[in-house]
């Protein structure tokens, strides 16, 4: 629903134009990406574990999942790969409950409020740790 839900919130980028930017960025890092949307958290759980052995590094941003899903910090947990956490819009600044966050536990930061460009900061991140 990006682009439509509370754009004044979230912006009015699409996800498909949030993912060639991804992958845009990602290339030009030299670096391969694979985008992944779920609304059904064992999908995602899945994702998570799909990463397991074949990724280096995950950014994530759960939704609403952020404050519900111990499943989802269980996965991240389990597969142990390093892991950021991102929000397109400032969620300390919002709502008390959007200040709960069980996936952060598992995560080595955590990058909210700037937009889709955040996901693109998490990517440096992830290049940054694994270079370590």
């Amino acid at each position: 629903m990006l682009g439509i839900r509370e754009p004044d919130i979230y912006g009015k980028e699409t996800y498909n134009s949030l993912v060639e930017k991804i992958e845009s960025y990602a290339h030009e890092k030299g670096v391969y990406v694979n985008c992944y949307q779920s609304n059904h958290e064992g999908d995602l759980v899945d994702a998570i574990q799909f990463a397991y052995g074949r990724f280096q590094g995950i950014v994530i941003n759960p939704g609403a999942y952020t404050h519900t899903s111990i499943a989802i910090l269980d996965a991240v947990k389990a597969v142990g790969i390093p892991t950021v956490e991102v929000h397109i819009s400032d969620v300390d600044s919002r709502e008390d409950f959007r200040r709960v966050s069980y996936i952060r536990q598992a995560c080595f930061k955590t990058i909210s409020g700037e937009g889709t460009d955040g996901y693109l900061h998490a990517i440096d991140c992830i290049i940054e740790k694994v270079a370590e």
